[in-house]
Order: structure tokens, then C-alpha cells, then sequence
């Protein structure tokens, strides 16, 4: 059996992608694959529906809310926010991590950033928000809730002071309940909860469509895709309905609740093992902003023995254990725990981690 711990794209929940397996050559009574029907044909249009339907559903969106499937990834839709959103030519910006560094600098092209506090040497915590410099006159107020690569993860919604929220849920969304009324705009990279690499989730109020730069591309368009129920060009039809069958079994897991008490009893597992370790594990991250999602850890000392981590990640290898390999910009090693990775998953690494430092704790 492997385990995959991988960041991005991610494990996907065994029992879809059995089900993608049964129905591969033929969808229901269609006679052919999903991958070969029309966007347009009445098959796919309840696929579509169903899916967009079920992110209401498990998300609890409100009326006054439009959900939009977008391609891009994510970085499209840091270009996508400004477009649409900075109407006053400015924006604030927290900056805690690699993915918030990336679309603050995608923001500077459409116009004034601010940055809500310094840019820290180390992503490791999060300024208290008595230290924040908010813009009155910002377009909206822009955050990433969980920075995938360096495992800081916001415990709070922030205090905008009535400015929009934008937040990036990439790698957190689905995995516990939040209020949706909090936000301007909410969005999320299918290839981590969701579902396979290739589509954008964006959940955005309605009064803040239809005030794109004119400049703005028509796939872009906030207006334009929520007018064409996310159908305005061809889109990635497959994808969507893989992330339907996801939708599907969140809820029969039990939902964002069922989801938010695995990630947390999966975190400190490993958390737990870091901590027994007397300092052969190290995590850099402030305790208090730790994620639940990405756990980024050093071996063999406070900052790294590469030999010892390589003969971690062999080890890990061996047992069926992959993609743990730290991001190439921090290096060490990351555990990515989203919510297809069980608690039993979480467990066999705990092990592997303890067992591996008592065999080199007397070296």
C-alpha cells in the first residue's frame, strides 16, 4: 500500500477514485466516457450542476453569494481578484508565506499594494493584528489562510473594518466550517481537497461582480463566467466531475465537521512525534500558527542534516510512504495531511518518525 503525502496534486479518497474507475468508459446510460462528452449536452449539464450545487451545500454559501468554476489555478486568479476588484487602484496585502509573496507581486502589475505589515526574513507566524496597517481606502484586504510550503495557517478570520475580504483556501478549504458572510471573496485550488489539479473554485458576493478593468480578459471576467454558469468556454468537464464525486464523499464522511476533527487529531500526531523528539525533529512554524494541513519539519538537527533526511525520505520510501520531500524553496521534509489522508495514514508516519529517531537518537 502507498500512502501519499504529497502536496499538490494530492491524494484523492480511494473510494472516488474506485468509482471513477466503474464508470470510466461509460457514465450512467451515456455509453461514453464524461472525458468525451459535450459541455453542452444535458449529461454533463447535471454533472455541472450537481457539482456547483454541492459547494452550497457543504460550504453553506448564501444566496447573495455566486459560485464559479475558473481555470487558471490559483495564479490566475490572483491576476483575476485585481482585475475585478481594485477599483480604488490600491489594495492590502498580508504577506505570510510563499503563495501571499507571489500574488502580492501579481498585484503590484494592476496597481498600489499595501503591505499590512513588514515582509518577515522567515515565514514562521503571523503579526498580532494590533500591529496591521490597513488601507481605508484599499479595494479589499487580501490573505492566504493556509501557505501550503511554509505550514502557517490563520486560527482567525481577520478584522478588515468592513473592507472586502479576499482569502486564498488552496490548501485548507474543505476541511473545517467557516462563515462565508466574512468574506468578499473566498478561492481555492481544486488539487488539494477538491479534487485533481486543473480548476479554481471561487465563491464571490455579488455586489462585487461586474466592475472589471476593461483590460480584463473575457475568461477572467467575473461577470462573464457567473452570466454563463462557469460554461463560457469548453471546461475541464472531467475534472469537474471528479471533484463532484469528492463533494459527494465529504458528505458522506460527515462533512466540514468530520473533516476539521481528522485534520486536527492528524496534525498532532505528527506535531506530537516532532515534540518527543527532543530536537532531532524540529518545526519551525510558531506553535500557534501551525498548520493542519502542511507540516514542514527539519532532521537531525534544528536546521537540517541533509543525509539524515535523505535517509529519512528513502526510509519512508521503502514502507510506502511518498512525496515528502519538502518544497525545493525550504527543503526538509513536509507531511500534507488533507482530508483524503486518514488518520490511520497519519498514524504509519507517526510510527516511521519515531521509530526512525530512536534508531539514530544514540548516533
Amino acid at each position: 500500500m502507498v500512502i501519499n503525502f504529497g502536496a499538490g496534486p494530492a491524494k484523492l479518497p480511494e473510494e472516488v477514485l474506485i468509482e471513477v474507475q466503474r464508470d470510466l468508459l461509460n457514465h450512467g446510460q451515456s455509453g461514453i466516457s464524461v472525458m468525451e462528452m459535450s459541455h453542452r449536452s444535458k449529461e454533463y449539464a447535471d454533472i455541472h450542476s450537481k457539482a456547483l450545487q454541492a459547494v452550497r451545500d457543504i460550504l453553506n454559501v448564501p444566496d447573495n453569494y455566486k459560485v464559479l468554476f475558473m481555470q487558471g489555478g490559483g495564479t490566475g486568479i490572483f491576476s483575476a481578484i485585481c482585475m475585478n476588484l481594485m477599483k480604488t487602484g490600491t489594495a492590502d496585502y498580508c504577506v505570510t508565506g510563499t503563495w501571499s509573496t507571489l500574488a502580492a507581486k501579481e498585484a503590484a502589475k494592476y496597481g498600489k499594494v499595501n503591505m499590512v505589515f513588514p515582509k518577515p526574513e522567515k515565514f514562521t507566524t503571523i503579526p498580532d493584528q494590533s500591529s496591521w496597517k490597513l488601507d481605508p481606502n484599499a479595494s479589499y484586504v487580501y490573505y492566504c489562510d493556509n501557505e501550503t510550503v511554509n505550514g502557517v495557517e490563520f486560527p482567525f478570520i481577520p478584522d478588515t473594518k468592513g473592507v472586502p475580504l479576499v482569502v486564498d483556501m488552496s490548501s485548507n478549504m474543505l476541511s473545517r466550517p467557516f462563515d462565508i458572510t466574512k468574506f468578499g471573496l473566498i478561492f481555492g485550488g481544486a488539487q488539494k481537497n477538491i479534487g485533481p489539479a486543473g480548476i479554481t473554485v471561487v465563491i464571490v458576493r455579488e455586489d462585487l461582480i461586474g466592475n472589471a478593468m476593461p483590460t480584463t480578459p473575457t475568461i477572467l471576467d467575473f461577470k462573464v463566467t457567473c452570466a454563463n454558469n462557469s460554461l463560457y468556454n469548453t471546461p475541464p468537464t472531467f475534472i469537474i466531475y471528479v471533484m463532484g464525486l469528492v463533494f459527494e464523499w465529504i458528505k458522506r464522511k460527515g462533512g466540514l465537521d468530520a473533516m476539521h476533527e481528522n485534520a486536527i487529531t492528524k496534525s498532532k500526531l505528527i506535531y506530537q512525534s516532532i515534540k518527543n523528539s527532543n530536537g532531532f525533529y524540529t518545526c519551525p512554524v510558531d506553535v500557534r500558527y501551525r498548520s493542519r494541513m502542511n507540516v514542514p519539519f527539519r532532521a537531525g538537527s534544528a536546521s537540517g542534516d541533509e543525509s539524515v533526511e535523505s535517509e529519512f525520505l528513502k526510509g519512508a520510501e521503502k514502507l510506502g510512504m511518498v512525496q515528502l520531500k519538502g518544497h525545493r524553496s525550504v527543503g526538509g521534509i513536509r507531511a500534507s495531511l488533507y482530508n483524503a489522508v486518514s488518520v490511520e495514514d497519519a498514524i504509519v508516519l507517526a510510527n516511521y518518525m519515531n521509530e526512525f529517531y530512536n534508531s539514530h537518537k544514540s548516533k
